[in-house]
């Protein structure tokens, strides 16, 4: 579960502890350098009195790393397994993983003596998770679903005005358990005298957190729908970037890189990035063989057993190029023949390099705000999951964008065309297309002059 700390807060003063916490600001200030070091597990513990023995201080360092390992190799497990089970279940461990985090955020900054003393404080919280993930997860679910959700008497409704509805929620709120219903007008309502700032800081930050974790994680779960391959192939290349930066970090590793992570070095992060580039290349080349990677989803059930079937994409495609030599270099013109996409994953590995790892230092600025060492203590041996998915939200984000840029195939699909036949045109225009359409497959052969008959006989009583 996730760590309380209770000795972190923001600078929130009444008028009855401004002596208290103005020490308590002192003594923090005074001790800063001491925390940052301790931060980093480096507190000075080598005096002959009080501290620990070297015995004792190996086997707590041995007993962290077999910790580390097993759990290391649990993760590893999990995510295989839900990968191969389906794209249902890794949608289900992406919206575990986003919840997590958005708790660990929000605890780091909250004043458990306030919250006690105001109501509906973490009810607030977690109602602005739910109607932003209800707005999210809708508007998925209408875009890539739209030939299933369109059709359905009940979902019809929900659907067109999901926007409004996502708006409603948010806005006027819902009652929750037979309490008044919460939502940004309660919150406003619930304002009380003498706690302006520490509610306000509440508000901002709950809603920091919604963008940085839970926005980001809805592209995420966007990649997931595109295609298996455009979830795993970024997550992939920013975990064998961070083993590289550590592994080429401690073996020549010289020149400090940020302050905010004094153990990063120059020279591990150009490693990384020339040993990712090389990773990236080799995965993709495998991953392109397989089209339950490539494929977009169609059907939710699938796993990596019964697979699935598309036409697949043009960059999956390999193509041969010629280059023409200068005429100083007579001969035939040269031919190389490769598939756009590992032109591609240059660019992702590149960026999970060079701009991911931000996002890590990000949140090592963000830890040493409140002088706390990992953000929860959710995976033994690891910290937090947000210790984990820093790297992975911005790199799933820009994924998702680089790929609606210059990947995706932007072509009519049948779920555009039923949200067109419902939304821009009459039931008498309908009934029209569905004539034009029958008598069009009848003639292609597909339909039988039985079901012809039928349909047209049908559409002349309505």
């Amino acid at each position: 579960m996730t760590r309380s700390y209770r000795n972190v807060k923001f600078n929130h003063r009444s008028s009855q502890n401004n002596g208290a916490d103005e020490r308590t600001g002192a003594v923090s200030d005074a001790g800063g350098s001491a925390s940052e070091h301790s931060i980093n597990g480096k507190a000075d513990s080598s005096g002959p009195e009080g501290g620990p023995s070297p015995d004792a201080d190996y086997e707590t360092k041995k007993q962290s790393f077999i910790t580390r390992t097993i759990w290391t190799f649990v993760m590893i497990a999990g995510f295989f397994a839900a990968m191969f089970a389906g794209h249902i279940y890794v949608i289900a461990l992406v919206t575990a993983l986003q919840i997590m985090s958005f708790k660990e955020v929000i605890a780091i900054a909250n004043v458990p003596s306030r919250a006690r003393r105001l109501r509906f404080t973490k009810s607030l919280n977690w109602y602005f998770l739910a109607s932003t993930m209800y707005f999210l997860y809708g508007e998925s679910v209408i875009y890539y679903f739209k030939h299933i959700v369109l059709v359905d008497k009940v979902l019809l409704p929900l659907a067109t005005h999901h926007r409004f509805i996502s708006f409603t929620l948010y806005i006027i709120g819902a009652a929750v358990e037979l309490e008044p219903a919460i939502g940004f007008v309660f919150f406003v309502g619930s304002l009380q005298t003498g706690h302006y700032r520490f509610q306000f800081t509440q508000f901002a930050w709950t809603h920091m957190a919604l963008y940085l974790i839970v926005v980001q994680a809805h592209f995420i779960m966007n990649n997931i729908f595109e295609g298996m391959i455009w979830f795993f192939l970024p997550v992939s290349l920013v975990i064998t970037n961070d083993i590289f930066a550590y592994v080429c970090g401690i073996t020549f590793g010289r020149t400090q890189l940020i302050k905010l992570s004094p153990k990063k070095t120059v020279e591990g992060f150009v490693g990384a990035w020339i040993m990712t580039v090389i990773f990236g290349v080799g995965l993709t080349n495998l991953l392109m063989r397989y089209k339950y990677f490539i494929c977009p989803v169609n059907d939710l059930g699938a796993n990596i057993l019964t697979g699935l079937e598309c036409t697949p994409n043009p960059v999956f495609i390999p193509h041969t190029y010629h280059v023409h030599l200068p005429r100083a270099l007579a001969g035939p013109p040269a031919s190389i023949t490769f598939a756009p996409m590992q032109i591609h994953i240059l660019v992702f590995a590149t960026f999970a390099s060079l701009i991911a790892p931000f996002g890590g230092f990000f949140a090592s600025g963000l830890k040493r705000t409140f002088n706390i060492k990992d953000f929860g203590e959710s995976i033994p041996g690891h910290g937090g999951i947000t210790d984990r998915m820093d790297c992975q939200f911005i790199m799933g984000f820009f994924a998702f964008m680089y790929y609606q840029s210059f990947i995706a195939l932007h072509q009519t699909s049948v779920g555009s065309v039923i949200e067109g036949a419902i939304t821009g045109l009459t039931p008498h225009e309908q009934m029209e297309v569905v004539r034009g359409l029958s008598k069009y497959l009848y003639n292609q052969g597909v339909l039988s002059e039985k079901v012809l008959a039928c349909l047209q006989l049908e559409v002349r009583k309505r």
